[in-house]
């Protein structure tokens, strides 16, 4: 299998103090990967550099055998979906929500309407369509933002501890859910996790970070 990412001689520094530092990674396309290890020990900020929102002081990551720094921000973004811990979603509907990135490309209405059906019925939400997202708990707040990611068919999925703000109920739901979804979607998945059930359910592999390094004796 052909890799989608691949990182070489990575450092990130931040306020002058090392904070990753990885010699050398690779992600399989359609492999879901999980980051484990204490907080502070680099697993947000890998996700932020394969984000591009965070530049490191050095270091090579090809995307699909081309270097990063070659894709055009905007030609990357559209490549990708991230999804973070805290549900991020703008004060309209739930169904306005999940269109924003639809609308950014130029959609047409009709298969923008067809597009978001379909994830609101395959992450069990179709009956909070018209809700507004100020009034979603948790757990919903969350299948949204997922909705939001999946619509637009990525790349590449990056999850920084996408299920830490749910609760002991909504928790295995979604996991359960997910773990039919990435599978069936293909697309090659990186989270951070502090769980072992979340690693056990959803990684084809994992790497333990440390310090901003990895534990090269860490395997699933």
């Amino acid at each position: 299998m052909s890799k989608l990412i691949e990182i070489r001689d990575l450092l990130v520094r931040r306020s002058g103090r090392t904070v990753l530092e990885i010699d050398y990674l690779t992600v399989e396309k359609g492999k879901a990967l999980a980051l484990v290890g204490p907080n502070g020990a680099g697993k947000s900020t890998l996700l932020l550099v394969l984000a591009r929102l965070l530049k490191p002081e050095h270091g090579e990551i090809l995307f699909d055998g081309q270097p990063l720094e070659r894709i055009k921000p905007l030609d990357y973004r559209r490549r990708i979906g991230l999804v973070m811990q805290e549900a991020l979603l703008l004060n309209m509907s739930v169904t306005q929500n999940i269109a924003l990135g639809l609308h950014f490309r130029g959609l047409p209405r009709h298969d923008i309407n067809t597009h978001i059906d379909e994830w609101l019925e395959r992450l069990k939400i179709t009956h909070l369509k018209n809700r507004s997202a100020a009034d979603l708990s948790g757990g919903e707040a969350q299948r949204v933002v997922l909705a939001r990611a999946f619509v637009l068919q990525p790349e590449l999925l990056l999850l920084d501890e996408p299920f830490g703000a749910l609760d002991k109920k909504t928790r295995p739901e979604l996991i359960c859910d997910l773990k039919t979804l990435l599978p069936a979607m293909h697309v090659t998945t990186l989270f951070s996790t502090h769980e072992d059930r979340e690693v056990n359910a959803l990684a084809d592999d994992k790497i333990e970070l440390a310090d901003g390094k990895i534990d090269s004796s860490a395997v699933l």
